[in-house]
């Protein structure tokens, strides 16, 4: 029985054609700035972005942690969306490299001008950290792939330009929420100082993310990339990989946000409730046991991530097809059928 992985879209493999174009790679060492694909790459990213300079890094936690230390000192104070990555699922890095706190706002990784203004923290009071950086995640991935609704980012990141306070987007999967709406990725990084996209995720490459913003910021990135070990040297054969999914594997991502709708659709009819409705490629459900309901999925080759108790995480790739969707469903009905006592409205 072949698995059907649906536990995150960092399970892609390399494409036959993603595999040539590394194959073929030129390469020079990185470090010294010698390496061909990694100076396109660096190029090619930053103008996407909109920015005027990008580093190569070998992963989403790097260039995040990156940012925070290129905009804070230590005994800061970063704001983010509830649950954000780089509080929940970076090991505790902000604390350990950078010396900062994170403070949530809002609600489900969304928040308003409202939120932003009432939590900033500056002045002279000696017993109180002050804010210095706005981080924002689009899309949101524990909140189910949502996009962060464009008018309310520019309000926010607004009024912490307005009161000095840098701005940072974790853009990982960035690519998604500008296929989703139509919106080009430079737009929604226009309202930030710095950032970050990942290329092994949807896009499907095997390993690298993106740093990008002013050319200030990102000499002072390259160091702290350094510093953090994330220098590398014939990195141009990753960095091909990412050049071919920026090339062939960002439109295509509006295949899987339609398996995400397809896989959702499923689901309700199974009786497993779906909540939020996936705008990206991002199904979250619900279920009685998620124990049980993990060993009897997996037992039947689909592999899925539970989050919360009771709350499953499924996700749509470039390795999932339609026809992938309909062979899980049709194995989860038969585990529902077993035992209906895992759907919460059975």
């Amino acid at each position: 029985m072949r698995t059907i992985d649906l536990r995150s879209d960092t399970v892609t493999r390399p494409t036959p054609a993603m595999r040539d174009a590394m194959a073929r790679a030129e390469v020079g060492d990185d470090v010294f700035g010698e390496d061909p694909n990694v100076n396109a790459l660096e190029a090619e990213a930053a103008a996407r972005l909109g920015k005027e300079a990008a580093l190569f890094v070998p992963s989403g936690t790097m260039a995040n942690q990156i940012a925070i230390r290129v905009h804070t000192h230590h005994a800061e104070v970063v704001l983010a969306g509830e649950s954000a990555h780089i509080l929940r699922y970076e090991g505790g890095a902000a604390s350990a490299l950078a010396g900062v706190q994170i403070a949530t706002i809002g609600r489900g990784g969304l928040f308003d001008a409202d939120d932003v203004r009432a939590a900033i923290v500056q002045g002279s009071n000696v017993h109180l950290a002050p804010t210095t950086l706005l981080a924002v995640e689009n899309t949101h991935n524990t909140s189910g792939g949502r996009v962060f609704p464009l008018d309310a980012l520019e309000a926010a990141t607004a009024v912490a330009r307005d009161r000095g306070i840098a701005t940072h987007l974790d853009g990982a999967r960035l690519f998604n929420a500008a296929v989703a709406t139509g919106v080009p990725a430079a737009r929604w990084a226009a309202s930030f100082d710095t950032v970050a996209c990942c290329f092994s995720k949807g896009l499907g490459a095997p390993v690298g993310s993106v740093l990008a913003g002013s050319r200030t910021a990102i000499d002072r990135a390259r160091r702290l990339r350094k510093l953090l070990g994330g220098g590398m040297r014939q990195a141009g054969i990753l960095a091909a990989a990412a050049r071919h999914a920026l090339a062939h594997h960002v439109e295509r991502l509006a295949d899987d946000h339609a398996n995400a709708r397809r896989l959702a659709e499923g689901l309700q009819k199974l009786a497993l409730p779906v909540d939020p409705w996936p705008e990206t490629n991002m199904v979250m459900f619900r279920t009685t046991d998620a124990l049980a309901f993990l060993r009897a999925a997996e037992s039947r080759g689909v592999r899925m991530l539970p989050l919360d108790p009771g709350r499953f995480r499924a996700v749509t790739h470039l390795d999932v097809s339609a026809a992938d969707v309909d062979e899980a469903l049709g194995r989860l009905a038969e585990l529902l059928h077993a035992d209906p006592a895992l759907s919460p409205v059975a």
